[in-house]
């Protein structure tokens, strides 16, 4: 079966990589950039800095700063209206992955006329967007070299993933610097959302040979840094491996695809407003499990990839290795379950039945070693949605750190994709 690997033209990584957007924007061409950012990355100044960058090279530029957590069908109408009446020609995104997912949204919208939904699932898209320099400001995503966007129907609730060459960013640059205002819990949360990235891209039943060298070398450097990224957010080699090892994770991903585990979270995202690293944090370990007896010998490379001596075990000691490695870490960054964020159990069982049903839907589950069918994902969600063995449940701190996410503004450096 052929493979095709898609990137972006141009990527850039290091520390000061984002000072070079005036002159990538000068060398596409463009005169006038449209920033696209959320709140939080506005008020921290990064947006204006980039402003400043762009003015420095005789770029104009004017600032759509209203991107929300997951963003929306009305945040790409906004930003086209604002594009339209500055006669913008290049989209400068910087953010989390919320923000350059919107920035892909409306550079896509630019040269397609039909409706957003249409162009819902893989290949569908037949113009190339709008110039376009994504510009991270977490370890997260991977959206900078993704050719996926993710772009939420409020009145549907539904998460809409579109996958296209044409989403692509021409540019990425990738600075860790921009990373190290990012909190704790923000920090565990994109970094398991990248490690989730690597993982499925690994396990895909799409994967190939170019996405699994990539895959595992993002799991290495991200299960290698991201406890310390998160006990230090000023280690700048962390986050370097951090900011890099999401990358690859992206363009892994963006290849070969994900599995199950996105497959699942889009739903709780969508209906719950969950952060989207979060719910995949919430759900990896149990999917993996569910999943493991479908490519263990895969799950046995994972293991070794994040250090784990496995020599001499049984195939299936070795593949375990990974679902222990992986429970390690997220109770090391204090990851909590499902039922510990907030989402009433009475809720979360009233719509249980259709994110399941969203889920396979998505088409992501597809690619899972093993398939998964709707009365499977219900019962994958319900023993998620269950303390760990020998926890006790603590509803009202639950609460706290949901809200500690909410708060954040998409990105006091994200995403909150």
């Amino acid at each position: 079966m052929d493979r095709t690997l898609t990137l972006p033209s141009t990527i850039i990584t290091g520390a000061g990589a984002s000072e070079s957007v005036g002159e990538q924007t000068q060398r596409l061409g463009a005169t006038n950039a449209l920033i696209v950012t959320d709140p939080g990355i506005a008020k921290i100044g990064y947006a204006d800095k980039i402003a400043q960058n762009l003015h420095g090279a005789g770029i104009s530029s004017t600032c759509f700063s209203d991107v929300t957590p997951d963003p929306t069908l009305q945040n790409v109408r906004d930003g086209l209206k604002q594009y339209a009446e500055e006669a913008c020609d290049v989209i400068v995104s910087i953010g989390g992955g919320s923000a350059i997912d919107c920035g892909k949204g409306i550079a896509m919208k630019l040269t397609n006329d039909d409706d957003f939904a249409d162009y819902m699932g893989v290949d569908k898209i037949p113009n190339p967007g709008a110039p376009l320099i994504a510009i991270p400001t977490t370890g997260g995503t991977g959206s900078e070299v993704s050719k996926v966007t993710v772009i939420t129907d409020t009145e549907r609730n539904v998460k809409m993933m579109l996958s296209s060459p044409c989403l692509l960013a021409s540019v990425a640059l990738v600075d860790p610097l921009l990373s190290l205002t990012t909190p704790p819990h923000l920090t565990a949360a994109v970094g398991v959302d990248a490690l989730t990235h690597a993982i499925e891209a690994y396990i895909s039943k799409r994967a190939q040979p170019i996405t699994d060298a990539l895959a595992l070398k993002a799991i290495d450097m991200i299960s290698g840094s991201l406890r310390q990224a998160w006990a230090d957010g000023e280690n700048i080699p962390a986050r370097t491996d951090m900011m890099i090892g999401a990358s690859i994770a992206g363009m892994a991903f963006s290849n070969s695809s994900v599995a199950l585990v996105h497959g699942m979270s889009r739903p709780i995202g969508a209906y719950f407003h969950i952060h989207h690293g979060l719910s995949n944090s919430v759900l990896l370990r149990d999917v993996m499990e569910f999943s493991v007896v479908g490519a263990p010998d895969r799950f046995a490379d994972i293991a070794r990839a994040m250090g784990e001596p496995i020599d001499g075990l049984s195939p299936m000691k070795q593949a375990d290795a990974a679902i222990d490695a992986v429970e390690r870490l997220v109770t090391d960054i204090q990851m909590p379950r499902l039922g510990e964020i907030g989402i009433e159990k009475e809720k979360f069982e009233a719509v249980i039945e259709q994110m399941a049903k969203d889920a396979i839907a998505s088409g992501s589950p597809a690619n899972n070693p093993r398939q998964a069918t709707v009365e499977e994902i219900i019962a994958l969600y319900r023993k998620c949605f269950a303390p760990r063995d020998g926890d006790v449940e603590t509803p009202d701190p639950s609460v706290k750190l949901q809200n500690a996410f909410s708060n954040l503004a998409d990105s006091i450096d994200k995403l909150i994709n």
